[in-house]
């Protein structure tokens, strides 16, 4: 790999952990807000949460590319969306959701925003390999 492809795919890395960043915040605040005050159960806010952060593609190569490429960036994404949703649904199963991990300046940390946390992670890969493989397939 050249030194330009390497800075080339450094930038990509960075732009995909700053939106992926950004996306995970949101979502986190979306579903504090939905579990905290509306009371809804992580099972049914996950997915919404979800769909209110994502707000943008972080490759800009799908910008321009045709209806096969923007096809499997929405199968991806649908993909991960149900990932995000099944990771959220097992981990809620096996850890949880309302023991309060910590407490900080008065705001509660629980294992809900811990499982969210995992299932962006392990989301977050998914999406980054199946986009950047779709990408060099165009």
């Amino acid at each position: 790999m050249s030194e330009q492809q390497k800075k080339g795919r450094l930038g990509e890395v960075i732009r995909f952990v700053v939106t992926g960043g950004v996306c995970f915040l949101i979502e986190q605040a979306v579903l504090s807000l939905l579990k905290e005050i509306f009371g809804l159960d992580v099972n049914i806010g996950t997915p919404i949460a979800f769909l209110v952060s994502v707000v943008k593609w972080v490759f800009p190569g799908a910008d321009g590319s045709g209806g096969k490429t923007k096809a499997g960036f929405v199968l991806t994404s649908g993909i991960g969306f149900f990932l995000n949703w099944g990771i959220m649904a097992l981990l809620t199963a096996l850890l949880g959701q309302d023991s309060i991990l910590l407490t900080l300046f008065g705001i509660q940390l629980k294992v809900y925003h811990l499982n969210k946390a995992i299932a962006t992670l392990l989301v977050m890969v998914w999406n980054y390999f199946t986009k950047r493989l779709i990408l060099k397939q165009k």
